[in-house]
């Protein structure tokens, strides 16, 4: 079993700056797909940034391109992080990290289907 934990949301002004962790333990695999979801109040969730620990490969949804970096932990494969920059009140949300085998993860990469582990959420507010 694999458990997420998140940590680092918290609530800023519009322009500032956030790093989420996603950390997780238990039976990883060798290869990760981390992806970052959010859900906005009263909206459905939507995938952020994604990162595949075996090559480095990211992708983003466009609404956060040039803002937002995912990376992995020098250290730690394990270990993943959100970079949150220039930050917009419609980035507001509970985000939550997930984690599957790379294998499964391809096509539509942010569906959340394709995630089998999800952690609690950590909520990011940004007030204009």
């Amino acid at each position: 079993q694999v458990h997420l934990v998140e940590s680092g949301g918290a609530s800023v002004q519009a322009g500032g700056s956030l790093i989420l962790s996603c950390t997780a333990s238990g039976a990883t695999y060798t290869n990760n797909c981390f992806a970052w979801f959010r859900q906005p109040p009263g909206k459905e969730r939507e995938g952020v940034a994604i990162i595949y620990t075996g090559d480095g490969d990211t992708y983003y949804a466009d609404s956060v391109k040039g803002r937002f970096t995912i990376s992995q932990d020098n250290a730690d494969d394990d270990t993943v992080y959100l970079h949150m920059n220039n930050l917009k009140p419609e980035d507001s949300g509970i985000y939550y990290c997930a984690l599957n085998w790379a294998n499964y993860v391809f096509g539509d990469r942010f569906a959340p289907d394709l995630y089998k582990y999800w952690g609690q959420g950590t909520q990011v507010t940004v007030s204009s």
